[in-house]
């Protein structure tokens, strides 16, 4: 299943049409078809690839970068670095996807269709902060031609565009390149970037957004003659609406020749929403964006044959202990993080580190977006790792983090636990009491938060056994408490019959996510949902919006330290 659709079914959609952090979109129509990718930074597989019809109701269909190169380099997470805003285009019958890595320079990758094989990275033009690239092939002259904008944070340049001749192979540029769009010497203009060059009506036009990607707005330019001199005009801009910053993306036009324009809106923890809007040319020849250059919240659909609809999949059964394509690891995979098994269920390995206080240093958690609605988000777990400080769990994953889940104790106890840290931490702490997990814990079917069983209850006076009766009074059946003289000592220093451990723990883990992204925590040890700690308010970093993630780990150490088991992934609106 997907989060509901932006297709309003009487002909008509709301914006966001991708209400989550799809990122700096750009588009291109190939036939009857509409292919989107986005930047997905430092997490692989990257370059995503959405598919559409009507440019309402997308799916994912894979990835074009299955890991980021220089590979040593994303071993590691680097969140806010790798594939930044990338172009696509459809030329001499294959797909063309350019990016630019800021530490690195400008790469394409290529395809003769758009599930693959795509070649490996090539870089074409190395360099500090090279940003935003899009090759041009014009059919008029069949020369070739790249545009690129720049990071000041690596080049210590910025608000210009360079254009430079390129191969037409794609492999190279031509020159040194000139800088032909100066948004210094436009009053008023800031933080050019993000340009798309297109040839249209004896024009060559460069749409680009400029302000920053909160306040930003999306700007146009046009030359006879692409080294410039251009001329530019502000074409789309927040106006009287509630939609910031509307910019960055790119222009399609239908079969039937109708024109629109794919951009992001940046929403805090949420990441940049894509909307799409109505466009069409004024009688000056100039493009006129949205409701006369406001963003329009609902509107007509595209005139293009219906659709049934559709959102990229969330949810995921983990068939035969595969994950769906909505996932992506917070750096290039490794070998051994995921045990193949012919049962349902997602078997992660704990996997060892130094780090297993700080998820935002960690390679090995798998994430997927966090959706731009409310909504609840719910796994269930099952935690086989034997060694002392073994974990895994659901997280909120960002510049300050919060997960639930299970651990096993020095004992071999299994224990939920519910942990966070802030921005400045390095290190996480206790959200809210840890708890012991029942044995055999079976979950009830409602999902109404349940009365705490007096087990789990964080006051009160030591727990003791319950009563036996006659018939009963040596042992119990099957996933009841055992009678036994020794007791183990909980968290808060209380204690409890040892025959209530669980070799194997298991848990429902919940994640309600509220407006502003706040969420909050519970869990169900088989007694129904509980809650658990205070509302977290979920933060991005800084070009990433905020991800949900699920990890196993354990301490550094030798030897395998065993595997986490996670079934029925399910994100539900609320």
């Amino acid at each position: 299943m997907s989060l509901t659709s932006a297709d309003l079914g009487d002909g008509t959609y709301r914006n966001p049409v991708l209400d989550a952090d799809w990122s700096d979109p750009d588009v291109v129509r190939v036939g009857d078809d509409f292919y989107l990718t986005a930047s997905s930074f430092g997490r692989a597989p990257g370059l995503p690839l959405l598919h559409s019809r009507d440019l309402v109701n997308w799916t994912l269909v894979g990835h074009a970068l299955e890991r980021l190169e220089p590979e040593d380099e994303y071993a590691s997470p680097r969140h806010d670095c790798g594939v930044w805003a990338p172009s696509i285009r459809h030329h001499d019958d294959r797909f063309w996807i350019f990016w630019g890595d800021p530490d690195h320079g400008v790469h394409q990758v290529n395809a003769p269709a758009i599930r693959g094989p795509w070649t490996r990275p090539h870089l074409v033009k190395e360099g500090k902060g090279l940003i935003d690239p899009c090759p041009l092939w014009d059919d008029e002259t069949g020369d070739a031609y790249l545009v690129h904008a720049w990071a000041k944070s690596r080049s210590g340049i910025k608000n210009r565009l360079t254009g430079h001749r390129m191969h037409p192979d794609g492999t190279a540029v031509l020159d040194e390149g000139k800088v032909i769009v100066d948004g210094d010497r436009i009053p008023g203009w800031f933080t050019l970037e993000g340009p798309k060059v297109h040839r249209h009506d004896g024009w060559f036009w460069i749409l680009a957004p400029a302000g920053g990607v909160e306040t930003g707005w999306q700007g146009a330019f046009r030359s006879r003659d692409f080294f410039g001199p251009y001329e530019e005009r502000v074409v789309l801009e927040q106006g009287d609406t509630d939609v910031n910053g509307p910019h960055q993306g790119g222009w399609v036009r239908t079969p039937a020749g109708e024109d629109w324009f794919l951009h992001f809106q940046q929403r805090g923890a949420y990441g940049r929403v894509v909307h799409l809007q109505p466009l069409r040319w004024g009688t000056d020849g100039w493009p006129v964006i949205g409701d006369e250059g406001a963003p329009v919240a609902v509107h007509a659909k595209p005139d293009l044959p219906p659709q049934p609809p559709a959102a990229p999949a969330t949810d995921d059964d983990f068939p035969g202990g595969r994950y769906g394509r909505q996932w992506q690891w917070t750096a290039n995979p490794r070998g051994g993080w995921v045990t193949r098994h012919s049962a349902d269920g997602l078997r992660l390995t704990c996997v060892r580190s130094a780090d297993v206080h700080d998820l935002r240093t960690l390679p090995n958690v798998l994430t997927q977006r966090l959706p731009g609605r409310p909504c609840a988000v719910e796994v269930e777990l099952r935690l086989a790792g034997e060694e002392p400080g073994a974990r895994a769990g659901l997280a909120v994953l960002g510049d300050a983090f919060s997960w639930i889940g299970l651990q096993r104790g020095a004992d071999g106890t299994v224990h939920l636990v519910h942990r966070f840290a802030e921005q400045v931490a390095e290190t996480e702490r206790d959200a809210a009491y840890p708890r012991l997990v029942p044995q055999q814990a079976t979950f009830a079917p409602s999902r109404r938060p349940a009365r705490s069983p007096k087990l789990f209850e964080q006051g009160g006076p030591p727990l003791a056994a319950p009563p036996e009766s006659p018939s009963t009074s040596s042992t119990r059946a099957s996933g009841r408490l055992a009678e036994s003289t020794h007791r183990t000592p909980l968290l808060d220093g209380r204690t409890l019959p040892a025959g209530a451990l669980a070799p194997e723990g298991r848990a429902r883990l919940r994640i309600e996510i509220g407006r502003g992204a706040r969420c909050r925590f519970s869990y169900d040890l088989g007694e129904g949902f509980l809650p658990s700690g205070q509302v977290f308010s979920a933060t991005p970093w800084r070009w990433v919006g905020a991800l949900l993630g699920l990890f196993a780990l354990a301490p550094a150490g030798e030897g395998h330290a065993g595997a986490a088991t996670f079934t029925h992934f399910r994100i539900t609106s609320t």
